[in-house]
């Protein structure tokens, strides 16, 4: 089948083994991200600074949710495995998500004396987010048509949950000095992850190659613009480059803080994973 241009049916999919596997790659690296965060996003439930943002994250945690949901059904749509057990009963090692999503809101735990950072889980929202517009932007040129389908139904919700990063962002940088300060400090710790947030992974060739989505570098170069423009109206200075950290997610390497969200996460689930949830 060679480099596909256009790939309409699942069927049409599995015909090529190094296209099925590329496509799988990606739809992991897109699924485990929004699954991760969108559960670092469902901490904040009666934690947040007051109870219409408490509403508001919530929301859009559980948006992302669907998102994630969505890319895990195309997963079992391709036979790679039941769309519930591929995010509830896979180890960490199998997680292909980037470190940054993984990372805990703060120190302690929900129901054990949370001490959480507002200020980064604003910061790595809207880090995340810009990253995700570029990713659903590139997929509407995707040669798997299912995906630019699904992508497209995405982006639309995806711009509301920018506006929203974007308001508290600016609020953050340009209110008390405490504030800033806070922002400050939160995107110097998000911008020493945030590097491998375009990396896409051990497949990353043959991904680009059959036309799945962009390559590494044109997607970094177009998230790390719009990053910078949104650090520049925000009155933030400019970081730099973005960090990578020491653990590669994208390859299955991963800090102890998935492991024990994924404890969290699943922890129902594996009572009675033939249960109908």
């Amino acid at each position: 089948m060679g480099d596909l241009l256009r790939v309409e049916t699942v069927e049409q999919a599995k015909q090529n083994r190094e296209y099925a596997q590329a496509l799988t790659d990606l739809l992991f690296q897109l699924a485990d991200d929004d699954f991760i965060l969108a559960y670092r996003g469902s901490e904040w439930l009666g934690l947040a600074p007051h109870i219409e943002e408490d509403v508001a994250f919530s929301s859009m945690s559980q948006d992302m949710m669907g998102h994630a949901v969505m890319f895990y059904e195309m997963l079992e749509e391709l036979g790679v495995g039941k769309a519930d057990d591929l995010a509830q009963l896979r180890e960490a090692k199998d997680f292909r998500n980037a470190i940054l999503v993984e990372r805990k809101n703060g120190t302690g735990e929900y129901n054990d004396n949370p001490h959480y950072d507002w200020a980064y889980a604003i910061v790595r929202s809207y880090v995340y987010g810009l990253h995700k517009l570029v990713r659903l932007e590139a997929l509407q040129n995707s040669s798997y048509v299912p995906l630019t389908l699904v992508s497209r139904k995405m982006l639309t919700e995806h711009r509301y949950h920018l506006m929203h990063w974007h308001v508290w962002l600016k609020q953050l940088a340009n209110s008390t000095d405490i504030a800033r300060q806070k922002v400050e400090a939160a995107a110097q710790k998000v911008w020493a992850d945030a590097g491998e947030l375009s990396d896409l992974g051990p497949n990353a060739k043959n991904i680009a190659r059959f036309g799945l989505i962009a390559g590494e570098e044109l997607l970094r170069q177009k998230w790390v613009a719009k990053t910078k423009d949104v650090f520049k109206s925000a009155g933030l200075e400019w970081p730099g480059e973005p960090g990578r950290p020491e653990k590669r997610g994208r390859a299955g390497e991963h800090t102890a803080d998935l492991t024990v969200a994924l404890g969290t996460l699943s922890e129902v689930y594996r009572m009675d994973p033939a249960a109908s949830w």
